[in-house]
């Protein structure tokens, strides 16, 4: 396939198995006048595999922000500029913002080559609500900015996804069931790759399954936690008013105890709903 010229294609590689590689990113890869990636030795390697030996140049970290001019002067001149990850769909956690955002202002064309990624891939097999999530990329490494992230994530409703790294799996999920609560987790571990593992129940079960498993320990992880449980009214208005009615005379857990007797709603309903009004 021809390449499109003065494009700047953000292309996705396989996290694991190179069998996900699709034509498409294998073609772009091989036709663009000049590829990008996070680390060119690794890159270099899956070029290897596929057969193909485009120009590739090191877009990471800590050159991005250097890297912008050459990039957009590169693209004004009619050539094809590619960027690839380490693995999976560039700027997810890595780098590559810097430079398509600088490509929107200059008014170039950006194009996706769509393909895998770590996060949707986990997200499928979670077994978590999907239709709403927050995705807040790696915690902070020290274990006070960690909780810190943690405690402003308490009230989220939306299933909440994070990378983790190997060297802080076990601490991490620590602190998300000390914060948190005890909530329902998917930890998908090394996924696509020969020991992808999916680990999926309370956030106390899960922690000791992988404290219990050294190899558990091993590889790169992302870890999905159900949303904060929202507190949903299952009593009519009527029962409302009445509550409210005789909580306005004598001390909320009395009333509540009151009510449940004549209403069948459990008083701890009752109750909660009344501090809530509070």
């Amino acid at each position: 396939m021809s390449v499109r010229k003065g494009v700047f294609h953000v292309i996705a590689t396989p996290i694991g198995n190179l069998a996900d590689m699709t034509d498409r990113a294998r073609d772009v890869m091989a036709g663009v006048d000049i590829l990008y990636a996070e680390d060119t030795r690794h890159t270099g390697k899956l070029c290897a595999h596929l057969g193909i030996s485009p120009k590739l140049r090191s877009l990471h970290d800590h050159n991005e922000q250097d890297r912008i001019a050459e990039i957009v002067e590169s693209l004004q001149s009619g050539l094809s500029v590619g960027l690839v990850s380490d693995a999976g769909t560039p700027l997810i956690s890595d780098p590559g913002y810097r430079i398509v955002t600088a490509c929107h202002r200059a008014g170039l064309p950006v194009s996706p080559v769509p393909g895998v990624s770590a996060l949707t891939a986990a997200l499928s097999v979670c077994g978590l609500p999907t239709d709403r999530f927050l995705f807040t990329g790696f915690l902070p490494a020290k274990t006070s900015a960690r909780n810190k992230s943690l405690v402003g994530l308490q009230t989220e409703g939306a299933t909440l996804v994070f990378f983790e790294s190997r060297h802080r799996i076990v601490a991490a999920l620590a602190d998300m069931q000390e914060v948190l609560g005890d909530r329902l987790i998917c930890v998908a571990r090394e996924v696509t790759k020969a020991f992808e593992t999916i680990a999926y129940g309370k956030l106390s079960e899960v922690l000791q399954r992988i404290k219990n498993n050294p190899d558990m320990q091993k590889g790169e992880f992302v870890v999905m936690v159900s949303g904060a449980p929202q507190n949903v009214v299952t009593f009519d208005a009527a029962t409302q008013d009445l509550l409210k009615e005789v909580a306005a005379e004598i001390p909320p857990k009395r009333a509540a105890k009151i009510v449940a007797r004549h209403s069948g709603v459990p008083a701890k309903e009752l109750y909660e709903w009344l501090l809530q009004q509070k």
